[in-house]
């Protein structure tokens, strides 16, 4: 900076004004964004009393957080979040919410603040406490503010930490959060001393399998033998065992004397291309075209048999276009060889059928058919039917949009995938449904907003000239489409 000029310098300064006035700005209208939120359950409340519904108006702010959720293309469950976390601030924490919207302090201060005085359950102790910890805010850094605000939050906690970790047990879970590259983590909250002691006995386990696999690779090169490395770290090694002991182990201290949970086997949901599936095998066919001239044909075969023809006519266009990959779920890519893997281990497969130009779904069955109308539902869905919810299909309940008591048919045509919150949310909210061709549904909030949700594109190969996709195919503007009425 000893270069710098003047006006380079003066224009730093005006940066960092600039870039302080747009933070306080930032943080006001987050706090506008969060009062709004609050007022919205409120009024779900204030309805929901009006009614004396039995839920204290569980469904009543279900309903408006989709309907929120809805305008802002938004999961109405992260809405309802936002809503507790909103109103938890502005009723709880009334003086700690004006400062940010003074700008005084920032939406992470805010959290810092709320999150370690989220056991005060007095009124008067959260008043002292975040007038104690606000000045300590407007001069330090969210990350320096945590464990000054946790300590004193401690001054005004009534309870002993026996008490406190009594409640906070019945708060473990386990989750998982999708990676990219095909990867997902495992995440689990429990009491520290469990989580702690199961790190330690994996790490035992992980340098055990290390300092063997260096003892064994020293006896072989004293031997003169060869010996293929172990060459994973004691992190991947770590991994692998956890991933070893919760798949094949058994839970002995909750089994049954039948031992009915150790008969247990995972489950998941894959879907992948034939070609996919196939491509090593087009590969080689490929490589084998430059060693022998005369093999000139190449077996495609399928469920319904087989065809043949000359690889100068099917080999290119398969290898020179990137092939969809395997999904988990429908969601979340993995690559070939797993599903390779996990394709020859199955024991059953839903064959989706999908048209060769659009990618469309047009039906589904399997080797032993059995509930047809359901696995045709599951595989057109994929997913829970309501906007901007991603429940997978497997985990929804199947409803008829027509009620089948009011003369609705069972049928493809009036069936859809829903959650359990969604199903409920149909069944006991003003939220409509009807469904329109293709499988597309078009929805109807309780202000009389529009929102069509379509199945997922398929996870296919379509033969379409120029390199169009599935998606592109897939994704019609809504405009365009002929909407039927309630």
């Amino acid at each position: 900076m000893l270069d710098a000029t003047d006006s380079q310098m003066a224009m730093l300064a005006d940066l960092v004004e600039s870039m302080q006035a747009a933070e306080a700005t930032l943080a006001s209208m987050q706090a506008a964004r969060d009062g709004i939120l609050a007022l919205a359950g409120r009024l779900a409340i204030d309805i929901a009393k009006q009614g004396d519904h039995p839920d204290k108006g569980d469904m009543t702010i279900r309903a408006v957080a989709a309907e929120i959720g809805q305008a802002l293309r938004v999961s109405d469950r992260t809405v309802e979040r936002r809503i507790g976390d909103a109103s938890w601030l502005v009723d709880a924490f009334p003086a700690v919410w004006a400062a940010q919207g003074a700008g005084r302090i920032s939406a992470g201060h805010a959290r810092v603040i709320i999150d370690a005085g989220a056991h005060l359950t007095d009124e008067a102790d959260r008043e002292r406490y975040a007038a104690a910890v606000l000045p300590l805010a407007e001069a330090e850094s969210p990350n320096r503010l945590r464990p000054l605000a946790k300590r004193i939050a401690e001054r005004f906690q009534e309870r002993s930490i026996d008490e406190r970790h009594q409640a906070a047990r019945a708060e473990r879970r386990v989750w998982i959060a999708d990676a990219d590259d095909g990867m997902a983590d495992l995440h689990m909250h429990a009491p520290a001393v469990l989580v702690h002691g199961m790190m330690d006995r994996l790490s035992q386990m992980a340098h055990q399998i290390k300092d063997e696999n260096m003892r064994l690779a020293r006896d072989a090169a004293a031997e003169g033998r060869e010996l293929e490395a172990d060459t994973r770290t004691v992190d991947e090694i770590r991994a692998d065992l956890l991933a070893d002991l919760v798949l094949t182990g058994v839970p002995t201290g909750h089994d049954t004397i039948d031992g009915i949970l150790g008969e247990i086997r995972a489950s998941i949901e894959i879907t992948v291309p034939v070609m996919t599936l196939m491509a090593q095998d087009l590969r080689l066919g490929a490589d084998a075209t430059d060693t022998a001239a005369s093999e000139e044909t190449l077996d495609f075969t399928t469920d319904s048999g087989s065809t043949s023809g000359s690889l100068d006519d099917h080999t290119p266009p398969l290898l020179s276009t990137p092939l969809p990959p395997a999904l988990l779920d429908g969601v979340i890519p993995i690559d070939a060889e797993t599903a390779r893997v996990l394709a020859v281990s199955t024991t059953g497969w839903n064959r989706v059928l999908t048209h060769p130009v659009t990618g469309a779904f047009l039906a589904v069955d399997r080797y032993r058919p059995s509930e047809h109308l359901k696995r045709h539902l599951k595989a057109r869905d994929q997913r829970c039917r309501f906007p901007t919810c991603g429940i997978v299909a497997r985990k929804c309940d199947a409803d008829h949009n027509e009620p089948a008591s009011a003369g609705g048919a069972t049928c493809d045509t009036n069936l859809a995938d829903f959650c359990r919150r969604h199903h409920m949310l149909k069944h006991h909210s003003p939220w409509q449904v009807a469904q329109l061709s293709d499988g597309l549904l078009e929805w109807r909030s309780p202000t009389g907003r529009s929102y069509i949700d379509r199945p997922p594109p398929q996870n296919t190969v379509v033969f379409a000239p120029n390199g169009a996709s599935v998606e592109a195919a897939w994704a019609t503007p809504a405009s365009e489409l002929s909407l039927a009425p309630f």
